[in-house]
C-alpha cells in the first residue's frame, strides 16, 4: 500500500522563521525566554548546549516566532542546514533566530512525530540538502520550499502506530547517548583533576611555582599543537561513503574520500564556536572548521580536553558572523604537563573513549536498521 502525499503547506498551522535580536551577544541574559539557534537543532535530538536567553521586551518583538509545545524544528541556513528535531518542552518558552523554521503541524492530518521522522529520514535528508545547495553560495532552504515538500500521510492511527515503532530504536539510541555522556564527562572531570586542579598522581610532592608544577612549562599553544583551516567540499561533489564530514558543529554528512587521517581533532572556525571533537577515524573537515595538523607535544586526546578547556567561543574575533583566527589561539599561553604524565592520561582516557566506541558503532547499527526500515513504513510497504 502506498499513500498520497501532500505538500507541508497544507498539513501545517505555521510555517517560519525568526531573527537575532538587535544588538547580538550583548541582549542575552542568564534568565528569560529561551532563544533557540541552529547549535541546538541535530537530527532527532535538541540540544540544550549553548542555550541563550532574551529578556520580556525582546521575546515580545518577536513573538511572531513563538514556538509551541511539540513543533518541529528544522535549520535553513549554513553547514547545519536540513537538521531536524522536536522541541524539548522544558526550554519554552521560546523563539527562533533566523537560521532556523518552526513548522507547526495541523496534528488532525499530520502528527509532528511522523513529521519530524520524516524529515529526518535519509531520503529527506538528501532532498532537503540538494535544495539548500541551489541558488547561491550559501546553504539555505527558502520558506517557499518548506511549504513545498511532498509529505506521505497515512491516517493519524498508522502514523502512531508507525511512531511508536521507530521510537523503540530512538529510545535504545538515546540510552546509549546517556552512556556515551557519563562516559564523556568522567574523562573530562580526569583532564580537570589532573590539569586544571593540578591533583595529578604525586602532585603532593611536587613544587609549584606561580601555578606551574616543576618539571611542567607554560607555553604558547602552537608549541603543542597546530591548527589548520579545513577544505571546502560542497554538496554537489560529495560522493556517498563512509567519511565522515565534519562542520563546526559536528558530523554534516559523508564522503568516500578522506582528507585527513585519524585519529584526529577538530573544532568550529565560522559560524559556531567552541565545540571540539575527537575523531579516531579518517574524516574531511570542513572550511568551516579547524583541524590539529600537526601533533607536536600534545597527544589527539590531551589536545582534545586542553582546547574544550580553554574555551574558544571566548577568542571571537568576527563580527556578523562568529570566527576563530588559528594565529590568535597560536599566541596562547598553556600549560604543557611532562610527557609521562600526558601518556598516563592518554592510556586511561583511552580505555573510555573505547567503551565510546563501542557504544556509538552499536547506535550506527541502530540507526541504520531503524533508516532502512522508515521509508517501507512512510510509504506504506510495510504494515504496521
Amino acid at each position: 500500500m502506498s499513500w498520497q502525499s501532500e505538500p507541508l503547506s497544507a498539513l501545517t498551522l505555521k510555517i517560519g522563521s525568526g531573527s537575532t535580536p538587535r544588538g547580538g551577544d550583548s541582549v542575552y541574559i542568564s534568565e528569560g525566554t529561551t532563544l533557540i539557534r541552529s547549535q541546538n537543532v541535530y537530527n532527532n535530538e535538541f540540544s540544550t548546549d549553548g542555550l541563550v536567553y532574551i529578556d520580556e521586551k525582546t521575546a515580545e518583538k518577536m513573538k511572531g516566532v513563538s514556538v509551541e509545545k511539540e513543533n518541529v524544528l528544522v535549520n535553513i541556513t549554513g553547514d547545519s542546514v536540513a537538521r531536524c528535531c522536536l522541541v524539548h518542552d522544558a526550554v519554552l518558552p521560546a523563539r527562533v533566530n533566523q537560521h532556523v523554521a518552526i513548522l507547526r503541524t495541523n496534528p488532525k492530518k499530520l502528527l509532528p512525530h511522523f513529521l519530524a521522522f520524516y524529515m529526518v529520514s535519509p531520503f529527506m535528508q538528501a532532498k532537503m540538502l540538494s535544495w539548500a545547495g541551489t541558488g547561491g553560495t550559501r546553504k539555505a532552504l527558502t520558506k517557499g520550499m518548506l511549504e513545498g515538500f511532498e509529505i506521505p500521510l497515512p491516517p493519524v492511527d498508522v502514523q502512531d502506530k508507525i511512531v511508536q515503532k521507530i521510537k523503540t530504536y530512538n529510545d535504545l539510541i538515546e540510552n546509549n547517548r546517556r552512556r556515551i555522556q557519563l562516559l564523556e564527562e568522567s574523562a573530562r572531570l580526569l583532564y580537570q583533576e589532573w590539569f586544571v586542579h593540578l591533583r595529578f598522581p604525586g602532585h603532593k610532592q611536587v613544587k609549584i611555582t606561580d601555578g606551574v608544577p616543576e618539571g611542567w612549562s607554560k607555553e604558547p599553544l602552537e608549541n603543542l599543537l597546530v591548527l589548520q583551516r579545513g577544505f571546502d567540499l560542497p554538496v554537489s561533489k560529495r560522493i556517498e561513503g563512509s567519511v565522515p564530514i565534519y562542520a563546526s558543529t559536528g558530523i554534516n554528512g559523508f564522503h568516500n574520500v578522506a582528507k585527513v587521517k585519524g585519529p584526529g581533532v577538530v573544532t568550529g572556525r565560522s559560524g559556531s564556536l567552541g565545540t571540539v571533537m575527537y575523531v579516531a577515524k579518517d574524516y574531511w573537515p570542513l572550511n568551516t572548521t579547524l583541524w590539529v595538523k600537526e601533533f607536536k607535544k600534545a597527544s589527539p586526546i590531551f589536545a582534545t580536553y586542553l582546547l574544550r578547556a580553554m574555551k574558544l567561543e571566548g577568542y571571537n574575533g568576527g563580527a556578523a558572523v562568529p570566527t576563530l583566527n588559528r594565529n590568535d589561539v597560536h599566541k596562547v599561553d598553556v600549560l604543557c604537563p611532562e610527557s609521562k604524565l600526558m601518556n598516563e592520561f592518554e592510556v586511561q582516557v583511552e580505555n573510555i573513549f573505547k567503551q565510546i566506541d563501542k557504544l556509538k558503532e552499536y547506535n550506527e547499527k541502530l540507526a541504520q536498521a531503524r533508516d532502512l526500515l522508515l521509508p517501507k513504513l512512510m510509504s506504506g510497504e510495510l504494515t504496521v
